[in-house]
């Protein structure tokens, strides 16, 4: 019994450093579209109370946020549906995405988030609380060790700017999956 094509399936995943609206614009496309969203750190976040993250070295974390990350978005393709994904990802992920996508008759949708004025990406995390269970807030100086982590990407997306008003980058979103 093979994989049945999902037709109009898509895998839309929205990348880049925290704070620049990456979350607002997954959780808003997710209610948007009755799309069920995978965001990393609430994942991460149901874990961490159970002491799994402990002592992980920097690539089995990896290895397991992108898998959690991986395994929920292929139940979904499996299902003939669609998911979002709120988590940072490179130039590697994406291909391998892709090719996930298509293994399951959808295609991948990548949406980069950036912040062109530095002070407003900034003021964006310092004071930020998300209300995750079990995670973190993070700080400026992770937003810059995630900056040589997770170069912007080369492979075909939309890049939309969290300069930019919220209502304007949810519309350009919406153009760009209908394409």
């Amino acid at each position: 019994m093979g994989i049945e094509p999902a037709l109009d399936s898509q895998v839309i995943a929205f990348t880049g450093l925290p704070g620049t609206g990456k979350s607002t614009l997954a959780e808003r496309l997710a209610r948007t579209l009755g799309m069920p969203a995978f965001a990393g750190d609430w994942l991460m976040g149901s874990l961490k109370p159970h002491g799994v993250l402990y002592d992980l070295d920097r690539s089995t974390y990896l290895a397991l946020f992108y898998g959690l990350t991986e395994t929920l978005v292929v139940r979904q393709l499996m299902l003939g549906q669609s998911a979002i994904t709120d988590c940072p990802i490179d130039d590697g992920i994406a291909r391998r995405w892709k090719l996930l996508a298509a293994e399951h008759g959808a295609r991948l949708r990548i949406i980069e988030c950036t912040c062109t004025d530095t002070a407003l990406h900034r003021s964006r995390i310092d004071g930020r609380e998300r209300g995750i269970p079990g995670w973190h807030e993070i700080d400026w100086d992770h937003v810059e060790r995630m900056r040589t982590d997770f170069p912007p990407l080369t492979v075909g997306r939309l890049v939309v700017d969290a300069v930019d008003p919220i209502e304007a980058n949810v519309t350009r979103v919406l153009d760009y999956l209908a394409n």
